[in-house]
């Protein structure tokens, strides 16, 4: 398989495209969503509301991670997490001016 050339596009469309990757699986939709609406949430409480098994969870927290979206502390040995209210609205604007730029004029 190709090089992507991620290097020829700027950090903003890099960014944007990773968000995009990331957000584009159902099951991280799923997680984003219970998270969000905990005060903090423990992955065996993902496994219970998924159904998925705990290393696929984890997997998916990994990949959540990776944009920046989540937080997490240790509350003994379980690790909580919640979503990144300031990456979340970065995020959330770089999609809105995304959207709204797009060009609409076209056949």
């Amino acid at each position: 398989m190709g090089s992507s050339k991620t290097h020829i596009f700027s950090i903003q469309q890099n960014e944007l495209a990773q968000a995009a990757k990331v957000l584009a699986h159902p099951a991280r939709i799923a997680i984003l969503e219970y998270i969000s609406k905990q005060e903090g949430c423990i992955c065996n409480d993902l496994v219970d509301e998924i159904g998925l098994a705990q290393p696929t969870i984890s997997q998916h927290l990994n990949e959540i991670k990776k944009i920046g979206l989540l937080q997490g502390t240790y509350e003994g040995k379980n690790l909580c997490y919640c979503i990144d209210q300031e990456r979340w609205l970065q995020l959330q604007q770089a999609f809105h001016n995304f959207f709204s730029n797009i060009n609409l004029n076209c056949c």
